[in-house]
């Protein structure tokens, strides 16, 4: 519980955007990360709330289409059908974030299927949405 009576209000996607603007790479993953595991401890009939609001853009096209990407992930995994923001949103050069070898190799074949269709190539391990 945060003090001063202040309720807690988990991280939606598009405050999510509005925090990866002007923030190096590092910084990036970690607020992912957060907003992963936050999501993940919210009950699944609260969950589509997050993916609602479409997040402004981030400065960086890649992130752009990542945010749509994971919002349709985790959606589809819920079950459900994907916020309709995310439906705009492609790259045309294929994007590794994690770009060595051996994380391109993973990332081609484990990358799941919202992240591919959008030119997004990172495994479902490095989100760390087991």
């Amino acid at each position: 519980m945060r003090g001063h009576g202040a309720k807690y209000e988990p991280l939606t996607v598009a405050r999510l955007g509005a925090l990866l603007v002007g923030v190096d790479e590092t910084r990036r993953w970690r607020l992912v990360a957060e907003f992963l595991e936050e999501y993940r401890w919210e009950p699944p009939e609260q969950r589509p709330t997050l993916l609602t609001d479409e997040p402004t853009p981030t400065g960086d096209a890649h992130w752009d289409v990542f945010l749509a990407a994971l919002a349709e992930h985790l959606a589809t995994k819920d079950g459900r059908g994907a916020p309709a923001w995310a439906d705009t949103r492609s790259l045309r050069r294929f994007w590794f974030p994690f770009n060595t070898r051996a994380a391109r190799v993973d990332a081609v074949v484990h990358a799941p299927a919202a992240f591919r269709r959008r030119g997004v190539y990172v495994s479902a391990q490095e989100l760390n949405v087991a």
